[in-house]
């Protein structure tokens, strides 16, 4: 089968996970909180990562090293997720898409401090770009910004936080040891955060198939996301990744009455075109080192 039909399918599946984890997070908002979701989502991973770990014999692959940078990388994608989450129950779906967009953007600017990476003309040219979409995008009004603008955008750096500390993980660690400590130091840390005034809410027979939903979702997105880089280059992937923004723009007007706004998908395609910039630099400098 031919390696960009065979992404084409594992990307779908990825935008499909991440379209149903919008909606059923929005469904549960009403009933559990940011952490709430968190804690429940973690544990819905736990029993998938350790059961599936177990069954083909990679669970022994956990090992007790660089604790502190899972604690950083996981402290930053709990930090992020939950941002996420309270975004899509205030704004329209599309634009927290867009703006997260710019997560890769962020990783061009801040990997030169954490990884020590250098700093391209391209890296700066597309971060000028991107910040130009998210502009157009989140149209702020300093009179009147909105909460929901500010976490969407405030996300995607510390999802770009939690990308680079992955990198400096994957150079030693095993993606079982990644994701085994990714859902256990989450739920502790929801657990806590859920739990600070003693209240912590439990899920409705109603809400429980959608915070599992939730768990499922969010392990497959990636999974699906991590196989399709695998078998193809991120410079198709991605443009594929990008249909993201228009699916989630028709679901929040079929089951939201959310607008379409022509706008969003103008800042969104600046954002896309920076994104795209540099990692086709990136691939033609390793084609031409």
């Amino acid at each position: 089968m031919n390696t960009t039909f065979q992404a084409a399918l594992w990307m779908i599946g990825a935008i499909t996970s991440f379209t149903l984890m919008a909606i059923a997070g929005r469904t549960v908002s009403f009933e559990l909180d940011t952490f709430e979701i968190m804690l429940y989502r973690s544990l819905t991973g736990i029993i998938i990562v350790v059961g599936v770990a177990w069954s083909t014999g990679r669970l022994r692959q956990v090992q007790r090293n660089h604790l502190g940078l899972h604690a950083a990388r996981n402290l930053c994608h709990f930090a992020g997720q939950n941002l996420w989450f309270y975004a899509i129950t205030v704004i329209p779906l599309a634009q927290v898409f867009a703006l997260e967009f710019t997560t890769p953007i962020w990783v061009i600017l801040l990997s030169p401090l954490l990884l020590k990476e250098r700093l391209t003309a391209i890296g700066l040219l597309s971060a000028a770009i991107g910040f130009v979409g998210v502009l157009i995008v989140a149209r702020p009004d300093p009179a009147n910004l909105s909460p929901g603008l500010v976490a969407a955008a405030t996300c995607a750096v510390f999802f770009a936080l939690t990308a680079i500390f992955t990198r400096k993980l994957t150079r030693t660690e095993t993606i079982t040891t990644i994701l085994f400590y990714l859902t256990i130091m989450q739920a502790v840390f929801g657990l806590i955060c859920a739990g600070y005034d003693g209240d912590i809410a439990l899920p409705s027979g109603q809400s429980l198939p959608w915070v599992v939903l939730i768990g499922c979702a969010g392990l497959l997105a990636h999974f699906c996301l991590t196989k399709a880089l695998s078998i193809a280059p991120a410079t198709i992937v991605m443009p594929i990744d990008f249909v993201r923004l228009p699916t989630i723009a028709v679901v929040g007007m079929l089951l939201y009455d959310e607008p379409l706004e022509i706008l969003v998908f103008v800042g969104a395609a600046l954002i896309f075109a920076a994104n795209y910039i540099n990692i086709s630099a990136a691939v033609r400098r390793t084609a031409h080192p």
